[in-house]
């Protein structure tokens, strides 16, 4: 997968977003990594807020939506990890200042 394709993958996941929070999944920090195979299936590895959260197979179903607006993609799978635990360090500046956090 090219640095262009990551980008339209990461952009079209900043629509996806925290029902929660209110910021997108991106700026939140969750999405851990992505991958693309020649069958133009993408891998989303991402952790949740919280490992209770009740709102993962919504965010799922919206990840895969997101990713289904771009040609390229066949399919997304989407993988929840727990390792490592997010931690609002992962947040970026706009969501920390969104969310009036340090």
């Amino acid at each position: 997968m090219d640095a262009k394709m990551k980008e339209r993958i990461m952009e079209a996941l900043e629509n996806v977003i925290d029902p929660e929070l209110g910021i997108d999944i991106v700026n939140l920090g969750l999405v851990y990594d992505i991958d693309m195979n020649d069958e133009g299936v993408v891998t989303v590895t991402m952790t949740l807020t919280s490992m209770g959260c009740p709102l993962g197979g919504i965010i799922t179903q919206e990840v895969k939506a997101a990713l289904s607006e771009i040609p390229e993609v066949q399919d997304a799978e989407v993988n929840i990890v727990w390792n490592p635990p997010w931690t609002k360090d992962r947040m970026s500046r706009m969501a920390k200042i969104a969310l009036g956090i340090q």
